[in-house]
């Protein structure tokens, strides 16, 4: 019996003759195109929403948080809001002022949170569909 070898400048596409386990599956279905469902329930894919949600969820319930407190001083703490710092500036503009920084933050925060730690996930869970000529 002979052995169908693939190609030395690529490797094996589903469905080519080989023995040799590849290296890592690719999630596509009969037609080549990527099996989504597949996908989704993989590992890789799994562990992408898992690092999501970890910076997620804390940094909307923080922020959340911090604007409600926000919103509630300002409707039941006038005297508070109004408490001058310098010159005519008080609490509730500096407040309000730092809502916008504190969104500048989170932004700043994420794109390095996703830079360092989602990107090069991201890019595992596209290998499972790649196909040869994606590849070219």
């Amino acid at each position: 019996m002979t052995k169908a070898l693939p190609s030395v400048s690529r490797p094996a596409q589903p469905g080519f003759a080989t023995f040799d386990d590849p290296d890592h599956s690719l999630l596509i279905n009969g037609d080549g195109e990527p099996d989504f469902g597949a996908i989704q329930t993989s590992e890789d894919f799994l562990a992408l929403k898992r690092r999501v949600t970890r910076f997620i969820l804390p940094a909307t319930l923080l922020f959340l948080a911090w604007y409600v407190t926000f919103v509630l001083l300002s409707a039941y703490a006038a005297d508070f809001m109004s408490t001058p710092l310098f010159g005519t500036v008080n609490v509730g503009l500096t407040m309000g002022f730092l809502q916008f920084v504190t969104t500048i933050i989170i932004t700043m925060a994420y794109a390095r949170y996703s830079k360092k730690r989602l990107d090069p996930q991201v890019e595992k869970v596209r290998a499972l569909a790649e196909t040869d000529e994606e590849l070219a």
